[in-house]
Formats: structure tokens, sequence, C-alpha cells
């Protein structure tokens, strides 16, 4: 979704106003709450399992759960020539390839190789441990490098991905089912990496038919993810901190915390993010445009 955001930002902006646009709405929010909310977590973790005394301090900066910002954001710079070639050069060779190749049926499994590789070469000791391992830095890379080449090839790609939608859906629950009753849930990386394309693929493709239209409800969603999923984790400590010790059933504790947490984070981002001029750009979100307007005429002066 990231490398996607860059190719639809890239079409209207050049590369030193992509950087600058890049580090506004990712480094801003990471700095941010690398001090100011990844730290209220870890003290609710620390006051929650009694550990103070071993470690000593209760205010400790640290990513949490916002460190692939840093990756995506360096993903931006280490790629930035690459991207700028194919932004430049729509004719070229990779995508001239996949363009013919999206058109065969099964074409855009060829997608699926980068992620198998990944596997093969970092060979990491759970596929799911992304957070602050290599796995998920080259794995992330992958990602963002496949969405932005598909983003750029266009309808071609999205015509493809809602025709395989069913196929791709069908094998992401098969290959899930035999990795539970199998594998126990650990099976092959290379069936799990396979698995996870199949995922993309289905969602992107039944997205594409059913939510690319004007609509007022995914509009604002679109708007609030971002800040949402940057509140949501000292929230879901918060009503976790309360909630874990309580004797009520585990599948009523599930629904309470997540109606918590969502309810929570939306209404802190409704009535505070959103409407704290301040406070946006601290969340990734742009000033509005008559507040930015002015901004930018008062610096002028």
């Amino acid at each position: 979704i990231s490398g996607m955001g860059v190719c639809f930002a890239m079409k209207r902006r050049d590369w030193k106003s992509l950087l600058k646009d890049r580090a506004q709405r990712i480094l801003i929010p990471f700095i941010f709450g690398v001090f100011c909310i990844c730290p209220i977590s870890t003290y609710i973790a620390i006051k929650y399992y009694g550990t103070w005394g071993e470690i000593g301090v209760f205010y400790v900066p640290n990513p949490g759960h916002l460190w692939f910002l840093f990756n995506i954001f360096s993903y931006v710079v280490l790629l930035l020539p690459l991207l700028c070639y194919l932004k430049n050069r729509p004719d070229n060779k990779v995508c001239h390839f996949l363009s013919k190749t999206f058109r065969h049926p099964a074409g855009l499994y060829i997608l699926s190789v980068p992620f198998v590789v990944e596997a093969l070469l970092i060979r990491p000791e759970y596929f799911e441990a992304y957070a602050y391992s290599s796995h998920g830095f080259w794995l992330g890379m992958v990602c963002f490098l496949v969405g932005f080449v598909v983003v750029h090839l266009g309808e071609i790609f999205w015509c493809a991905v809602q025709r395989l939608r069913l196929v791709a859906l069908g094998l992401a629950f098969s290959l899930y089912l035999t990795r539970l009753l199998v594998f126990s849930m650990d099976g092959p990386h290379v069936l799990t990496a396979f698995e996870s394309m199949n995922w993309m693929l289905a969602i992107l493709g039944y997205g594409s038919l059913y939510l690319n239209r004007p609509s007022a409800s995914l509009t604002y969603l679109s708007e609030a993810v971002y800040p949402v999923y940057i509140v949501h984790m000292p929230v879901q400590f918060f009503f976790s901190y309360y909630l874990m010790p309580t004797n009520i059933p585990a599948v009523a504790k599930l629904i309470l915390l997540l109606g918590a947490t969502l309810g929570t984070s939306l209404l802190l981002y409704e009535f505070i993010v959103k409407r704290v001029k301040w406070a946006r750009p601290l969340f990734g979100m742009k000033l509005p445009s008559h507040f930015a307007y002015t901004f930018k005429i008062a610096g002028a002066r």
C-alpha cells in the first residue's frame, strides 16, 4: 500500500517534492510516536507486569508499533533512482514484460516470485516476525516495490487482479487451512509467502471491484486509518490493563477490547487529531487547505 501511495504521489511531484512530502507524512509521525505515543504503551506494560524495579525507569522512548514507518521512508530514499526511472520511462522492458504477462490468466502469480525468493534467502526463524528484523525489512521492500510497479502499470493490473480474485481467495483459504491442519500454523516459509501473495491479490481484486467508487464513508475512513493506527496501541494497552485481570470469558474480553480500542481510537481522531490544527502533522495528516494557505502566505511575508 505504501508503494502504491508513492506511485500515486509521484504522478504530481518531482523527486524533491516527493521526499519532502514523505518526510512530513512519515518521518514526523515516526519521531513524534517514538517520544510521545509508544512510551505510553511501554509504561502500561511495565506497570502491568510489575517490572519497574528491574528496568528502573518508566519513560522509554521507542518505535513500538511504528517501527515500519522508518523502513518505509528508507525504501523511498534507497529506491528513489529506480522509482524515477520507472516513472520517466513507462515503456521500459520490465513493465512491458509484466504488461504482457498479466494478460495471461495466471500471469499475476509472477509477483509471488520475489516473495518466495526472499523467504528462501533470508530464512527467518518465524515468517510472521517482521518487527525489527532483516526479514521484515527486506520483505517490506519487496512489498513496497511490487505495490509501486503494479500501480504504475495501471488498468492492466487492476483488470487482471479482478479476474483472478476468486481463484486467489480460494487458494489463500486452502493454503491457510493446510498450514493450520497439517503444519500447526508453522509451515514452510515458501508456502506462507505464496499464501500471503494470494491474500493480497484477493483483497486488491475485491477492493478494486467494490470499493473503487465515490463514497463519503470511504473518504472518511481513508483519512482516519493512519491516525487511528498511530493511537490505537496505547489505547489497546490501556483497556487490556483493566480487562485482562477480570474473570469474564476470553471471547467477551476480545469483543470488549476490540470495540473499546476501535471506538476510542476513532473518538480521539474525530475530536482531537482531526480538529486540532497543530496536531494534524504529528499524525501524518495534511493541514486544512485554508490553514495551509494562510500559513504559506504568513511564511512568505
